[in-house]
């Protein structure tokens, strides 16, 4: 799977300048940046101290609060210079997104206060875009990105999105700039670094949109398998995600999560739900392990982690699994977990109005 790098946050600068460069002759400071409330000249000047900010927090690995970063324009730097100054920071960006482990995570406040080396690239990626394409619409001038570099942003920060017929176009649209056939316009909007879940022994790490696709078709994900590749739970998890982020229904805290173990940095399996909760608080929970996982009390620890995160929210009542009768090792998981099997009424009232299957036995957890 090819993940968000560093040379993807070059190519968006490097858009950027392009872009510009076209108009470095022309007073910025005199002119409005689109839909923003800055000049031309503040927007650009903002799109250097985002990548600079980024690349600080993420190369300090800042906690629990964002660390500030302020940069000053030597007097008399003229609109060239200023687009040095953003090929710099970017570089700096670039660098610190290439050079990062992949595990480490900096704090970030939107919405779940981290974020790890791809969610800041894509958070870079985003900035410089949005703002081009905000300074080019201020000055007249025509810009548009690569497609893949703001597909690559709407599947990484983006998941509540529904994709559109183009990324470009979907992403104005999705940030208050832009319309889209069929789709209201958006007036507040926030973008999504991916939920983390800390266990124990191991994370439970938010699978994004690209990573369930590619999981779906069998690629990895962008993790470290201890078996070379997830089970095949996993990628069935998986391919219900990508459904629902293509419908416009995935809601990332209710997405799939790989388990990656802090000792070694390896993913040894999957849990997650089966969707948002529903209209009585409802949710489903499934899981699997890597056989080499077994056996070790990982899949109870996650899932009592992850149970009771849900059932921490105003909008979850109930978190249930369905288990097949003959499975005795995974009865024994959700037991320890803290679930009870389901009374003869409730798993008749599951079947008549959840279409539970036959065969399966429901294990409740209750708020």
């Amino acid at each position: 799977m090819r993940t968000i790098s560093g040379d993807d946050v070059k190519r968006a600068v490097a858009s950027c300048t392009a872009a510009l460069r076209q108009a470095a002759d022309r007073d910025w400071t005199a002119v409005k940046a689109g839909r923003v409330e800055w000049s031309c000249h503040a927007t650009a000047f903002h799109i250097a101290e985002d990548c600079l900010g980024y690349a600080g927090n993420l190369a300090g690995r800042a906690r629990d609060a964002y660390v500030p970063f302020e940069i000053t324009l030597e007097e008399g730097t003229d609109n060239t210079g200023l687009l040095h100054v953003i090929e710099t920071t970017g570089a700096l960006l670039a660098a610190t997104v290439d050079t990062a482990p992949p595990g480490v995570r900096a704090f970030h406040p939107y919405p779940f206060r981290s974020a790890d080396r791809e969610g800041f690239a894509a958070m870079g990626i985003a900035e410089v875009l949005l703002h081009t394409h905000d300074i080019a619409e201020g000055l007249g001038l025509p810009y548009a990105p690569d497609e893949d570099l703001a597909e690559s942003v709407l599947t990484c920060i983006f998941p509540q999105v529904q994709p559109g017929p183009a990324p470009w176009p979907t992403l104005l649209w999705a940030t208050g700039r832009g319309e889209l056939p069929g789709r209201a316009p958006v007036t507040d909007w926030r973008w999504h670094n991916n939920l983390v879940v800390p266990a124990e022994r191991f994370d439970l790490v938010g699978i994004r949109p690209a990573a369930a696709r590619d999981l779906r078709l069998g690629g990895d994900g962008g993790f470290d398998w201890i078996e070379g590749r997830p089970y095949e739970g996993t990628r069935d998890a998986s391919g219900f995600l990508v459904k629902a982020y293509e419908a416009g229904t995935h809601r990332p805290e209710f997405g799939v999560f790989a388990l990656v173990r802090h000792e070694d940095g390896r993913a040894i399996g999957g849990m997650g739900f089966h969707g948002a909760p529903n209209e009585e608080g409802w949710v489903e929970v499934g899981y699997d392990l890597a056989e080499g996982a077994r056996g070790h009390g990982y899949a109870t620890e996650a899932l009592r982690t992850l149970t009771e995160r849900a059932l921490a929210r105003d909008d979850v009542s109930m978190v249930v699994a369905t288990i097949e009768h003959t499975n005795i090792p995974s009865q024994r998981v959700v037991s320890r977990a803290g679930f009870t099997r389901a009374t003869p009424e409730e798993e008749r009232t599951a079947r008549t109005e959840h279409g539970m299957e036959e065969g399966l036995g429901l294990y409740l957890r209750r708020a």
